[in-house]
């Protein structure tokens, strides 16, 4: 059973899924562009009999509030998320991350280590290889003063047309991806100024490559056990960008999936079993797996 819920956290309405047993290990899912929570509606329940799940909606994503006043920056959203992971003592945790969720995730980690039990990297970039020529245009834009022409390459990928491909590009099967998934996001997009908080944040996207090194040494020198589950036909991120992170993390365990952006669209049983695998013979191992399954 997964529960809808709402936090309070500096004055803002969070809004976020949990399921699971709040005895079992947890397991943080953030998620990215242009997405919500309900990127994970399928995942959550799929892992709820071995972990305590929790996904957030980023401040003016999903079904969290989207103040005007608000600084839409990847420094606020990291810091809003770990308000609400105080708030609800959802630490330590696994973490599950993917486009947006890495340098979300990456930010609240740095600033608590000791949080972090171990992580699931899922079409995350941490790496300059990482970028397709998708990003050509984005990248471009972001070099230069904002102004409608510099903004004008940042548009498709807010329409439509544009969050319908996000979606498919690279999927095996198109039709294992619900369109569910765009007319959603398309639902939040047209609020008014929600385009424009996207934009922000891909302007502020710079912020995150610039902080690249920075993750890079923390996994060299903390090397927290790794799962990286990569959509190898990403439509904005390389299979490069997935393999990168065997420089930085030797013992990481890699699997390549035929998908896109979005790979719990379309290899959902594929992703859960890697998950419930790694965690018992590489998190908790064999012998402690079977101690917790007795004691249940």
């Amino acid at each position: 059973m997964v529960s809808n819920r709402t936090a309070q956290v500096e004055g803002l309405n969070v809004f976020y899924r949990e399921a699971g047993d709040p005895t079992s290990p947890k397991l943080l899912l953030l998620g990215g562009f242009p997405a919500s929570s309900h990127q994970f509606r399928n995942l959550i329940p799929a892992l709820a009999d071995r972990f305590h799940v929790l996904s957030p909606d980023y401040p003016g994503f999903g079904n969290t509030d989207m103040p005007d006043d608000f600084e839409y920056t990847f420094d606020r959203l990291s810091e809003i998320v770990e308000g609400l992971l105080e708030q609800t003592g959802f630490h330590p945790f696994g973490l599950y991350h993917q486009d947006y969720g890495g340098p979300v995730g990456n930010r609240i980690v740095g600033r608590h280590p000791d949080w972090l039990e171990w992580q699931v990297i899922q079409n995350s970039n941490a790496y300059e290889e990482g970028f397709t020529a998708a990003w050509d245009g984005i990248r471009h834009a972001l070099r230069v003063n904002r102004s409608p022409e510099t903004e004008a390459p940042l548009a498709p990928f807010l329409e439509l047309d544009g969050v319908k491909l996000v979606y498919t590009h690279g999927h095996r099967d198109p039709e294992r991806v619900s369109p569910d998934n765009w007319n959603m996001d398309l639902h939040f997009l047209e609020r008014p100024n929600a385009r424009k908080v996207q934009v922000d944040l891909l302007y502020d996207y710079r912020t995150n490559v610039d902080l690249y090194p920075r993750w890079q040494a923390f996994l060299r020198e903390r090397r927290p056990k790794t799962l990286i589950l990569w959509g190898e036909n990403d439509i904005f991120f390389t299979p490069e960008g997935g393999r990168a992170y065997l420089r930085d993390l030797p013992d990481a365990e890699l699997h390549m999936l035929d998908s896109g952006h979005f790979a719990v669209e379309d290899s959902l049983e594929e992703i859960v079993r890697h998950i419930k695998r790694f965690h018992s013979e590489r998190v908790v191992g064999r012998a402690g797996m079977e101690s917790v399954g007795s004691a249940r």
